[in-house]
């Protein structure tokens, strides 16, 4: 099932049922108004919500479903599928690019990172829809986009082993989560984590439900390319289930050790990044420590006003999963 959210009907958007191909789409709200209230009543909402799915792939391309009239899907007209949630949680679970980053600075990365994840607490009061552009005050900031697989929970009980938190994935999608290189070492220089470095980030056209992916989810990962480019050019087509040191069970599990997680939590992976560094970068950090570990300095510059990134993931049979990120980099 693949879901989104319409800019329409208030801060919460207006849930829709999209199809399996990303071209036609219908209003669900004779099953939920929201993704957000769908969520918090997610196995009663969901068997409704998979027949509308069911209703609008038929080869009969139905014109009405539930009384609410099929469209052709625009994906700028689409907010966030969670406009806003809860709780966002995000993780650094790609030890390849930890060990690089500390590696460039002269620093050991510490045992503790190889068996406890590394997460801190996002924004998010507010997400980006994917046509949505990033608005920075000045690129002195140092923009760099992160492209991130995410997922969403229902209601997670505190101390679920990763076993049991792995049940608890209801959806999948794309994060890119920017962020603000050049404040980071200030706020963290603090100890008392990100603020000002992490803005808004923004979420893929859609949703999807695990069992849309097939084989490509396995053990609460995703196992496909995440492919990046900016300005048109390709930067980096890194694949989400290598090098993944901590599944997204674990990472569940590790946000919920003290505390219950909300329905509608967003989990993050951390920047998809592989050992192999010819399969490219997901940020723009990874490819400037790359070339700093390979040349003395970095080389490759931040984003600047005017640039344009996509983020997307496509399968194996050359199908766009969640739709594509697609946002150019302005002056706010």
């Amino acid at each position: 099932m693949k879901l989104a959210s319409l800019k329409e009907g208030g801060r919460d958007g207006t849930l829709i049922v999209v199809s399996r191909d990303l071209t036609r789409a219908v209003r669900a709200t004779d099953a939920a108004r929201t993704l957000r209230e769908a969520l918090e009543d997610w196995h009663n909402v969901a068997p409704r919500l998979n027949r509308v799915y069911e209703l609008l792939n038929d080869a009969g391309k139905a014109q009405t479903i539930n009384g609410e009239g099929v469209f052709a899907l625009d994906t700028d007209a689409l907010a966030a599928p969670l406009p806003r949630t809860w709780e966002f949680v995000d993780g650094s679970a790609y030890l390849p690019h930890v060990e690089r980053v500390r590696r460039a600075r002269g620093a050991q990365v510490p045992e503790s990172f190889y068996t406890d994840p590394l997460m801190y607490q996002a924004t998010s009061a507010g997400f980006l829809g994917p046509r949505d552009p990033v608005r920075v005050t000045s690129e002195d900031y140092g923009i760099d986009m992160e492209a991130e697989v995410v997922v969403v929970t229902d209601d997670v009980p505190m101390a679920v082993t990763p076993q049991q938190a792995a049940a608890h994935i209801q959806l999948i999608g794309l994060v890119n989560d920017v962020s603000l290189r050049n404040l980071i070492p200030g706020e963290l220089a603090k100890g008392f984590g990100f603020l000002q470095s992490k803005p808004r980030s923004a979420l893929s056209p859609v949703f999807v439900t695990p069992d849309e992916l097939g084989d490509a989810w396995r053990d609460a990962k995703l196992h496909l390319p995440m492919r990046t480019w900016i300005n048109g050019k390709w930067f980096g087509a890194a694949d989400c289930g290598v090098d993944m040191q901590f599944s997204f069970a674990q990472l569940i599990a590790h946000a919920a050790k003290t505390r219950p997680l909300s329905a509608g939590t967003i989990v993050g992976s951390g920047t998809i990044a592989n050992e192999d560094t010819a399969k490219g970068a997901s940020c723009l950090a990874e490819q400037r420590t790359v070339e700093t570990l390979r040349d003395g300095k970095p080389s490759t510059p931040f984003l600047k006003f005017g640039d344009r990134l996509r983020i997307e993931i496509i399968d194996a049979a050359g199908h766009s999963v969640f739709g594509a990120i697609e946002q150019a980099i302005e002056p706010a």
